[in-house]
């Protein structure tokens, strides 16, 4: 089944939730008018109960009620609806007086007396809605008679009938208004999303640079807009840099590549001796070897730069470790005349390997980079929750303005630092990498000509 359009929803949802509120709101106006009229119709009965009191106790005899009934006369002339009857409180006559239209005996004689003005609704066999206020009164003469004043009702529910029929009746033209001003006002407040849409609809990996507009947003769409926003700029660097990473890549590997294959062609362009064969295998090797170390630097990146990737951790002496990866780089120190120098101490919660990957990167790149004969310094520090490790060594430095990017893949600061020396290009951004799933990070900081160090920043356990 089709899902149906949202601005339909939500306008079929405003106006069914309009029309409840309309019929709500007409049952509580029947409620209210009826009310209002109830309340009219006893204040009215009131007000001319009390003249036909005032009536009886002053002016009228028993006798006289049916030759001299003038006061009582004039209270219900002029109303079609009331009708007045006095009944005596004894014997089984029937009323002593009856003026108006005339009411049903029987149903009369069941309405009690009492010496307080009461009313009671009733309905005749005509179905006739009636209100009758009785009361006990004394006569001048002082017999004591029921007064019954009724008032017919029937106009009153006529007009709240016609007053429902014709709510009823405008309902679903009130209905359709709603429901099309709702769809409007969705369809204005969709304008947006469908902005949206059409950006989403644009956006590629060839083309990552449309943004979302902030300007005029709801508070709610504008938080969307900005996250979406922020993940187009993460995709747009992520797409860079994976098309600078296969550039460089490519470049990287197409040197060693086309080494190997200009060699073997020279060679086998002619007979040669076996001396040079052998002398062209061992420079093979070489490239061989250098193209084994990029790709399996390659490997290593992509295993710790998996975001899901949960590294066994466990206490760690980085003193320790520090010693141990020195004593790796004893032969290639000396040679130069550097003395590794290691003061301090500090434990941490790592992988150990990759701890000493990392170290080993730095420590390699410091003994490459650092003149004959002047020492190499190895910290370990702890500063607050942070335990740090560098790596010191002075140098010819690097300029500041290569130092943000010293951890890209495959960047090299300057043509003293190149593929000539032995690297892959892949070092520190491995080291960084490292530090990344570890919750750490890999500090810098150089001057040109003087002390260059490079820090591992740990959180301490």
């Amino acid at each position: 089944m089709k899902p149906a359009r949202l601005s339909l929803r939500l306008g079929l949802s405003v106006s069914l939730m309009g029309a409840a509120l309309v019929l709500l709101m007409a049952c509580l106006a029947v409620l209210a008018l009826d009310h209002e009229l109830d309340s009219r119709a006893r204040k009215s009965l009131t007000a001319k109960m009390a003249q036909i009191e005032h009536g009886l106790n002053i002016d009228l005899k028993s006798g006289d009620l049916q030759t001299s009934a003038h006061p009582l006369l004039d209270v219900v002339m002029g109303h079609d609806n009331l009708s007045l009857s006095v009944i005596a409180l004894t014997g089984r006559h029937s009323a002593l007086l009856t003026l108006g239209p005339g009411l049903e005996a029987e149903a009369l004689l069941q309405i009690p007396g009492s010496p307080e003005l009461a009313f009671q609704q009733w309905r005749d066999s005509d179905d006739n809605h009636l209100l009758t206020a009785s009361r006990l009164m004394r006569l001048q003469d002082g017999t004591d008679v029921r007064v019954l004043l009724t008032v017919n009702l029937a106009d009153d529910h006529s007009l709240l009938q016609a007053y429902l029929r014709s709510t009823l009746l405008a309902l679903p033209l009130l209905v359709l208004l709603i429901g099309f001003g709702a769809w409007k006002l969705v369809q204005r407040g969709l304008t947006p999303l469908r902005r949206f849409s059409q950006i989403a609809g644009q956006v590629s990996a060839q083309q990552l640079a449309l943004r979302l507009p902030l300007d005029d947003l709801p508070l709610e769409l504008k938080e969307l807009a900005h996250a979406m926003n922020v993940m187009l700029d993460r995709l747009d660097g992520g797409v860079q840099q994976l098309s600078q990473f296969s550039d460089d890549l490519a470049h990287e590997l197409r040197t060693p590549i086309g080494n190997l294959m200009g060699k073997a062609q020279v060679t086998l362009s002619r007979e040669r001796p076996v001396e040079q064969y052998k002398e062209v295998l061992e420079a093979s090797i070489e490239e061989l070897t250098r193209l084994n170390r990029i790709i399996n630097d390659m490997l290593f990146l992509a295993q710790v730069s998996q975001p899901h990737a949960q590294l066994p951790l466990k206490p760690v002496n980085l003193a320790d470790e520090a010693k141990r990866v020195s004593e790796l780089f004893e032969f290639s120190s000396e040679q130069k005349d550097i003395s590794l120098r290691l003061h301090g101490w500090g434990s941490i919660m790592a992988d150990r390997l990759m701890v000493q990957r990392a170290l080993s990167n730095l420590l390699s790149n410091a003994i490459r980079h650092s003149p004959e004969g002047l020492p190499i310094d190895i910290a370990v520090e702890r500063c607050g929750d942070e335990v740090r490790l560098s790596v010191e060594n002075q140098g010819p430095g690097i300029e500041q303005a290569h130092l943000p990017h010293l951890f890209e893949r495959f960047y090299r600061a300057g043509s003293g630092r190149s593929r000539l020396e032995g690297g892959t290009g892949l070092g520190l951004a491995i080291v960084k990498s490292i530090m990344q799933v570890h919750g750490g990070r890999v500090e810098v900081s150089s001057e040109v000509n003087g002390l260059t160090r490079f820090s591992l920043v740990f959180q301490g356990s």
